[in-house]
């Protein structure tokens, strides 16, 4: 079965990915984690994301024009920063697997299962 890991940052996380003075630090466990994810074999698909500033959203109104919107859909403190698709037997190896994310104490992973395609 297929889950979505969703990885969610706080502004000052996606302010280090680029900051000369902690770059190094924010991105030293990632290839870690991605390489072990990988020759899991349970690896699918994933990307990390750019800045929720950089977003536009689209919110869709029945019978109106979409409204188009620059920035994230929610103004909160933690943005969706990145994602993987894994395909693992269940939820608890799908948990496993967030569990060992390299992010710090107290961020949030969200793991969804994926909806099957229906006919």
């Amino acid at each position: 079965m297929h889950y979505t890991l969703l990885f969610y940052e706080r502004p000052e996380d996606f302010a280090q990915r680029n900051d000369p003075e902690h770059q190094k630090e924010y991105w030293a466990a990632w290839p870690l984690y991605m390489k072990a994810i990988r020759e899991s074999g349970v690896f699918v698909s994933g990307a990390g994301l750019e800045p929720p500033e950089t977003a536009t959203t689209v919110r869709l109104r029945r019978g109106e024009e979409p409204l188009v919107q620059d920035g994230p859909v929610a103004d909160t403190k933690e943005q969706l920063g990145g994602f993987f698709i894994i395909d693992v037997p269940d939820l608890d190896t799908a948990l496993a697997w967030a569990a060992r994310c390299p992010v710090p104490p107290g961020h949030l992973v969200e793991v969804r299962p994926n909806m099957v395609p229906r006919n």
